[in-house]
Order: structure tokens, then sequence, then C-alpha cells
């Protein structure tokens, strides 16, 4: 395999976290009867472009179909994290009626609402049919197709170009990102401004968040790499923040490659940060293989004392890293009986690999487990705060990542 930016040959597999099947990839009932697709799981970075990416066996069409469980409503955190963002970007851009703005993967409205509250003309680019209508029952305009230079400019010769084009946790999933970054570039108007929102590749390494490895993130992005692929579409990040979404986000601020606007110092800030921490190293990357399995361990040791105790371990969150997590462990529901999860779309249904039935916090109320192991580490607070009238002061809040540890 070449590196799917710089097709630069790719001989450097850092992580093998063996065969799993897509993470998002939930099972019925008669679908345990069928035989389950499972993949490669395994990383690579680029010597030459820095680009961290998974080997390719899975195809988006796959990954991203009709039945495509993820909704981002369902966590009140990101609604928040969305609501702040709009109002913010709206009135530092200016944005009002006369403006467009379009974000692409807009699942289910979470962000685009806004604009539509704030009357302002909006677009939303979202591949799966079960999230767009949600979407489009908010008022939401959809294009129903997945983004790239193509779709671009389709739109650029039959609409306004963007002055704000959104893309948050969408960068990742794109198996072309010369061509994701090209249609950005097509419908982009003059003077305009690209935000996206990307886990950042520091946080990985530092904190061994293996778990967020999985088929339908195609890519892991430094701000190194994205500057690559930007300079190759004719692009240029301008600003870049550090966020916490997702265990540590940066939000890259992009135009075009003329635009007369000065680069933003944070641009450099991050830069200096990325080389401080290693990301040009080899030595950063051969250890990380032994770091995931010490965590991977610890996990099993966890539940295996737990059980040896007599302890009722339930996990909360049917989250796609508590997937990858419990499939490299070999978890099973001998372990861990059930996960629990507010979003109907999932409820009744089993993750894909380990097969452990989904229930909703009611039936998790009834289990009354002795300890909930929290999948998606990254909203802990908020899942803490909103289960633990329900279960009782009794209960134990832990999560996994990177180490096991009690809240």
């Amino acid at each position: 395999m070449n590196c799917r930016h710089c097709d630069h040959p790719l001989t450097f597999p850092f992580l093998d976290l063996g065969f799993a099947p897509p993470s998002n990839a939930y099972l019925s009932h008669a679908d345990l009867a069928r035989p389950e697709r499972h993949y490669p799981l395994k990383l690579f970075v680029c010597d030459a472009c820095r680009l961290v990416q998974t080997e390719d066996y899975a195809a988006r069409e796959t990954l991203f179909d009709a039945d495509y469980a993820y909704f981002s409503s369902v966590s009140e955190s990101w609604l928040a994290h969305a609501r702040h963002y709009a109002s913010s970007v709206i009135e530092e851009l200016s944005l009002g009626r006369d403006s467009f703005v379009i974000e692409v993967a807009s699942n289910d409205g979470y962000l685009l609402r806004n604009f539509v509250s704030a009357q302002i003309p909006c677009l939303g680019i979202e591949p799966t049919a079960s999230t767009a209508a949600r979407a489009e029952a908010l008022g939401i305009p959809v294009v129903r197709e997945f983004f790239g230079e193509q779709l671009a400019r389709s739109l650029a010769a039959s609409g306004p170009l963007a002055d704000l084009i959104i893309g948050n946790n969408v960068f990742a999933h794109v198996p072309d990102v010369n061509d994701f970054a090209a249609g950005l570039k097509t419908v982009l108007k003059p003077g305009g401004t690209i935000t996206l929102e990307f886990p950042h590749l520091v946080n990985l390494l530092d904190e061994v968040q293996f778990d967020t490895v999985y088929h339908e993130h195609f890519s892991y992005f430094s701000l190194q790499a994205v500057e690559h692929i930007f300079h190759v579409a004719g692009l240029r990040v301008c600003r870049v923040e550090q966020i916490r979404t997702h265990g540590g986000s940066l939000r890259v601020f992009g135009c075009h490659a003329e635009d007369p606007r000065a680069d933003d110092a944070s641009v450099e800030r991050i830069r200096h940060l990325e080389e401080a921490r290693g990301i040009t190293q080899p030595e950063t990357y051969r250890n990380f293989q032994q770091r995931v399995d010490d965590a991977k361990n610890g996990l099993l040791r966890f539940l295996l004392d737990a059980k040896d105790a007599g302890l009722k371990v339930a996990a909360y969150g049917a989250a796609a890293k508590g997937n990858t997590l419990l499939n490299y462990a070999g978890v099973r529901p001998d372990l861990l009986p059930i996960v629990c999860d507010a979003a109907p779309s999932k409820q009744g249904k089993f993750m894909p690999g380990s097969h452990i039935p989904i229930v909703s916090p009611a039936d998790l109320a009834r289990a009354k487990p002795d300890v909930v192991l929290i999948l998606p580490w990254n909203i802990s607070d908020e899942i803490v705060a909103q289960q633990r009238p329900a279960l009782g002061p009794e209960v134990r809040f832990a999560v996994a990542m990177p180490a096991v540890r009690y809240l």
C-alpha cells in the first residue's frame, strides 16, 4: 500500500490490532446466525508526509450505509459544543442572511440547526440516509452523497459558493483525502473560511488512545499532515485551536492559499508542539504496540478480578471506540454481560465482534451493576451525571483508557 496522500510506499506498520469487524456494524438477533465480516486493522505512518493511516480493506459504502447507527444529537455535551461553535463563528465571520454555510457530514442536524435558527442559509452533505432524514425533519436541506471534488463542482455550478465550510470529525473518515481537499477548494468562496475538527495525533500517541482506531477512520492527523494536504489542494491553514473534544482535538481554520489574511501565531505554535512531542521521530511509534498491549491486558485483569470478587460489571456507551477495545481484548459476554446506550438506534442490537447485547438505560438500572465501565471515556463526566441518579450512590464508574481507573 502507498500513502493515500503523497503515494509514498508505506513500510512502517506500528500498530496491529488483528482482525476486527466495522465498529458501527451493530448486529440484530438474526445477524448472530450469519457470518460476520472482519478486516485487518493496522496503522502505518508515512515516512514522507507523516500521515498516519489504516491499511485499506473496507470501502466507505460498506462502513457508511443506509442504517448507520451513530446520531450526533444523542450526546448533550456534543450539542453544547456545536451551539458554542456556531455562535462564535457566526459572530467572528459576521455571517447573516446573505451568507451560505455548508457542513460536510452533517449527520442528524446537530450543528446546522443552529444556523437554521439564526436564519443563515445552509446545506448539509450527508450520505447516510438514517441521519440525513433526521436532519431534514428539522428543516435542514441535505444532499445525500459523499463529498468530493465531483460533487463540489456540481454545487459550485448550481448554487452559491460557501462563506463557511464545516467538517467536524469527517476528515478522518475520508479514504481519498486529496479529492476531499480539492472539493473544499472548489466550493469555497474567495475570502471564505474552512473549519475542520479532528482528533489530534499527538493525543493518540501520548495517551495510548488506540480505541479510536477503527476502519471508519482512514487517517489520523497532525497539523503537519493537514498542511501537506491543504498545500497540494491550493489551500492554507491560517489558524489552529486546541479543543477538548474526543480526547483532545484540533480545529484548523483554512482558506485559499492566495487569501490575504496572515497566518495566526497558533499555527507555528502547534508545529513546534508536534516536533517536541516526536511525531517525526521513528522511536515515537516503535514502542506504541507494547503500550497498547499493556492497556489491553490491564482491562482483562480488571474484568477477571471483578468476576472473581463476585462483582457485577456492565458497560455504558456502545461506541465505536468501545468496539475496538473489546474486540482487541477478546472481551465477551462472560466478562461483560451488557452494554447500555441511550441511542434507540442501537438498543436491542449486539456489539459487533463481541456480540454483547445493547440495552437501554432503564434496563441498566434494573440490572443493578456494582461497576459501570464507561467505554466513550471522552464524555465520562456527562454519563456519570446522567446515570448516577438512576443507579444510586453505591455504583462505581470506571474508564479503561489509557489504564483502568475508577472515577
